[in-house]
């Protein structure tokens, strides 16, 4: 008998070496077909408020005169004569490329009296100035000055009359 249990003995641990020998033989031949694990995007941040893009160019002056310097500055003015050339000028601080820059005059009774616009690209400081003329003469009265810059109003309305 002892020489059935050695046999079976030695018959089990030769089936275990071959049964692991087939095993790592296996494993060796097996090809990876999953892709390689990437890095997950990060996720958006929750609970941040979305805040508006802040304007390229922001409006630090409009001024109404009937003169501009050379350095385009213009001396403000409240009283104009009927045939003066009424100047819009506005002064901007910051970077834009053809942001449109439009100035209305309004008539005492809301009936629009001139309307211009001017094309604005700067990298800085700039003065834009925008002149209005009446060959026939502004009637007397008081006027409203208003800039909106890229469509959007400045919130500087400038009154001035006309004797």
């Amino acid at each position: 008998m002892k020489k059935t249990s050695i046999s079976s003995a030695v018959v089990i641990a030769l089936a275990s070496a071959l049964a692991l020998a087939g095993c790592k033989k296996h494993e060796e031949t097996v090809v990876e077909t999953t892709p390689p694990m990437t890095e997950p995007a990060p996720a958006a941040p929750v609970n941040e408020p979305m805040t508006p893009a802040e304007p390229a160019v922001t409006v630090s002056a409009v001024t109404v005169g009937n003169t501009a310097a050379a350095d385009k500055a213009v001396m403000p003015m409240a009283m104009f004569s009927p045939k003066d050339k009424i100047i819009v000028s506005v002064k901007t601080e910051g970077a834009a490329n053809d942001v449109k820059v439009d100035a209305k005059l309004s008539y005492q009774d809301g009936q629009v009296a001139g309307e211009q616009s001017a094309m604005l690209t700067t990298s800085g400081p700039e003065t834009t100035n925008i002149e209005f003329s009446n060959p026939k003469g502004w009637p007397a009265g008081k006027y409203t000055a208003d800039v909106m810059v890229d469509g959007k109003s400045v919130n500087m309305p400038h009154e001035f009359e006309v004797k």
